[in-house]
C-alpha cells in the first residue's frame, strides 16, 4: 500500500474550518481506494507570529522538504501586515520548493448558478497557469529618503528565460491533454520589455507545439474575455500578477470564491507541492460555520491526483458534482443553508457511496 506524508498549515480564519473538510473527504477516499495518508498539522500562521514573532521557525522550510505534499487552508489577518505573511511564509515555500506552475482550474460545477447570465457549466471550464515564482512578485526594488519629500519606491518586475520558457512549456503539454488551445495574457503594448519578452517567448515554443492553437490578448481585454466568452478559453497562461488577477475574477464567474482551489506545482520535484482554497481567512465569517469547503476539498483532489491516486481524486470530484447538481446540501454563498461540516460530510458520504459495490 502507498503511503503519503502531508504538511497540514490551516493558517488563519476559516483555512482552519475548510482544511478540516478536506482532510475528512481525503480520509475517506484514502479507505476507499486502499492508499494510507498522514497528515501532520503545523502551526504557522499569523497568530504563530504574534507569539513568535515570525510566520514560521527558522528551519521551516527543512521541515517540510521531507513531506510528500503541503496542504495549505488560507493565511491572512488584519491585526499582520499582508506582506509579513506572504513574504514570509507563502513566497519562500514557493520559490525556494521551485513551485512555479500555480494552476487554477476555472469551473462552473454542475447545478450551479454563476454571476454570467446564461452561462452553464458547459461554458465555464477551463485552466489558468500562473507563473508563480517571479514575475512582478520576485521582490526586487527599494525605496530612499523615507518620510521626506523625495522619497522614492522602485518595484522592479524579473523575467528570465528559464523562468517564462518552463511556466510556458509546462502550460502547452497541458493544452495538449485538454482542448488543444493555449491563450498569453500580454501587456506588451505598455510593458515594452517584460511583455516582449513574454510575446517572443511565447512564439517560440508555439514552433514547437504546432497542434496547439495559440492566442494573446492584453489582460484588460483578456478579463473582459472572461465575462462575455468564458467558453472561449482552455489553458490561459499569465505572469505572476496577471494571473493572480485573472483567476479571482475566474473564481467570481464560477459561482463562488468559496469553490476555487489552486494547485502550487514543483513540476520538477524540488520540494513538495503545494494545494489550497483561494478564498482567503474570511474574518467576517470565522466562527459561524457558514464558510465553504468545496474549494478546499477541490484542492485536495488535486493533491491527491499528484500524489499518483487518479481514481480517488475523480471519485472526490464526482461526489463534488453530485453534491452541486442535488442543490440540497449547499453553503450560503451558493444559495444555501448547510454549515462547513454539512458539506464535508455530503461529500466523504457520496465517495464512499460511489465505490460501494
Amino acid at each position: 500500500m502507498d503511503d503519503y506524508k502531508i504538511a497540514v498549515i490551516a493558517g488563519d480564519g476559516i483555512g482552519v474550518e475548510v482544511i478540516d473538510e478536506g482532510i475528512r473527504v481525503i480520509d475517506a477516499a484514502a479507505d476507499a481506494y486502499g492508499f494510507g495518508i498522514e497528515f501532520e498539522k503545523l502551526p504557522w500562521s499569523c497568530t504563530y507570529y504574534q507569539e513568535h514573532g515570525e510566520m514560521m521557525p527558522a528551519d521551516g522550510l527543512d521541515i517540510l522538504r521531507d513531506f510528500d505534499a503541503i496542504y495549505l487552508g488560507a493565511i491572512g489577518w488584519p491585526t499582520v501586515p499582508d506582506h509579513i505573511s506572504l513574504w514570509e511564509l507563502l513566497l519562500p515555500i514557493r520559490q525556494t520548493f521551485q513551485q512555479y506552475a500555480n494552476v487554477r482550474p476555472v469551473r462552473l460545477f454542475p447545478g450551479l448558478v454563476g454571476p454570467l447570465r446564461d452561462k452553464t457549466s458547459d461554458d465555464i471550464n477551463f485552466v489558468c497557469v500562473r507563473e508563480n515564482t517571479e514575475g512582478e512578485y520576485a521582490g526586487v526594488g527599494g525605496r530612499v529618503h523615507r518620510g521626506t519629500a523625495n522619497e522614492v519606491a522602485i518595484q522592479t518586475d524579473v523575467f528570465t528565460r528559464a523562468g517564462v520558457e518552463r511556466v510556458m512549456r509546462y502550460s502547452f503539454e497541458l493544452a495538449m491533454k485538454r482542448g488543444k488551445k493555449l491563450t498569453a495574457a500580454t501587456k506588451s503594448n505598455a510593458s515594452r520589455y517584460a511583455m516582449v519578452f513574454w510575446d517572443e517567448v511565447f512564439e517560440e515554443l508555439g514552433e514547437t507545439y504546432p497542434e496547439v492553437e495559440t492566442e494573446k490578448w492584453h489582460v484588460d481585454a483578456l478579463a473582459a474575455r472572461f465575462v462575455t466568452r468564458p467558453e472561449a478559453f482552455d489553458v490561459v497562461v499569465a505572469s505572476n500578477l496577471f494571473g493572480d488577477l485573472l483567476t479571482d475574477l475566474g473564481g467570481a464567474i464560477q459561482g463562488s470564491l468559496g469553490t476555487a482551489a489552486s494547485a502550487n506545482l514543483s513540476p520538477e520535484k524540488v520540494g513538495p507541492s503545494m494545494f489550497e482554497p483561494v478564498h482567503g481567512s474570511a474574518p467576517d465569517i470565522v466562527g459561524e460555520g457558514i464558510a465553504n469547503p468545496i474549494g478546499a476539498i477541490w484542492a485536495g483532489a488535486m493533491m491527491v491526483e499528484h500524489l499518483g491516486q487518479e481514481a480517488a481524486a475523480e471519485a472526490i470530484v464526482r461526489s463534488i458534482e453530485r453534491l452541486t447538481s442535488e442543490g440540497a446540501t449547499l453553503t450560503r454563498d451558493l444559495g444555501g443553508s448547510a454549515s462547513t461540516q454539512q458539506v464535508g460530510e455530503a461529500i466523504a458520504s457520496g465517495l464512499l457511496a460511489a465505490v460501494e459495490p
